[in-house]
């Protein structure tokens, strides 16, 4: 059984820097693309970046060039930073698979960005 608990939201101001962890349970972890995902009010979730297991990158556009995620498979965790952050990148992030598997979603952790 996998399981995921991220951890590391906060409120923050325009143009400052978060970390966010995940740590996930399971002999899978190693072997498989890990995502973070984030998830506005009124918004759909979406996938904002992923790492594969051998440590290739995808970011969404409007991430790129200030989030970047990285995993350390000796501590089967994922992290996010995120830097330069904009009121919009305001939202519960989630880490899950890539794709997505719907049993896998944690309670995610609220990141708030003020003007």
């Amino acid at each position: 059984q996998v399981q995921l608990v991220e951890s590391g939201g906060g409120l923050v101001q325009a143009g400052d820097s978060l970390r966010l962890s995940c740590a996930a349970s399971g002999s899978i972890f190693r072997i498989t693309t890990m995502g973070w995902y984030r998830q506005a009010p009124g918004k759909q979730r979406e996938l904002v970046a992923r790492i594969s297991s051998g440590g290739g990158t995808n970011y969404a556009d409007s991430v790129k060039g200030r989030f970047t995620i990285s995993r350390d498979n000796a501590k089967n965790t994922v992290y996010l930073q995120m830097n330069s952050l904009k009121p919009e990148d305001t939202a519960v992030y989630y880490c899950n698979v890539a794709p997505s598997i719907n049993a896998y979603w944690g309670q995610g952790t609220q990141v708030t960005v003020s003007s």
